[in-house]
């Protein structure tokens, strides 16, 4: 039997999806969305395989990361986020992540994440152009956030922006490079 996988995302029904479609494949899983919740549940299952989503209604899932190791050190858990960016890819590999994959995915690149012992990939080819001013911004923007452990006022603060301004820029999606 495989171990228990904790699918740990605020999104409802992408939640349900995801732990319907682990258990269809023969893997048992249990959804959480909120970090008390998803707590509890990696105490009572002891979840060996973790999927986390980034953003955690307005909070950082990366600072879930450390209690739910100190829970199952052995566990692996994959960080799901619809917003990459490199900077929280670095955040949460050296957090404990094994992998960092952006939304949409698949079942089957998570899975495989799971089952891959040589980590994250992040020898990406390196383009002869310079990142564009965009994307540059929005890099800027998701660490000072992670710096922020997801608190969007913080963060707002932070950069000297008005609230909204940076919800608005949080709202799109990235900035291809």
């Amino acid at each position: 039997m495989n171990e228990p996988t904790l699918v740990i995302d605020d999104d409802p029904s992408f939640n349900a999806i995801l732990v319907r479609t682990l258990e269809r494949r023969g893997h048992p899983a249990h959804g959480a969305h909120d970090p008390e919740t998803a707590l509890n549940l990696a105490r009572e299952t002891q979840a060996g395989k973790i999927v986390l989503d980034l953003n955690l209604n307005g909070s950082s899932g990366l600072a879930l990361i450390p209690a739910l190791l100190a829970i199952n050190p052995d566990c692996r858990i994959v960080v799901l986020t619809g917003y990459a960016s490199i900077a929280t890819a670095v955040d949460a590999v050296k957090l404990g992540a094994v992998q960092y994959l952006a939304k949409p995915v698949e079942i089957e690149a998570i899975l495989a994440a799971f089952e891959d012992d040589n980590g994250p990939d992040f020898d990406l080819p390196a383009s002869d152009e310079p990142l564009s001013v965009d994307r540059l911004e929005w890099e800027h923007i998701q660490r000072v956030l992670n710096e922020n452990d997801g608190n969007v006022s913080a963060t707002a603060r932070a950069l000297k922006m008005h609230r909204r301004t940076l919800q608005r820029k949080l709202s799109k999606r990235p900035v291809r490079t």
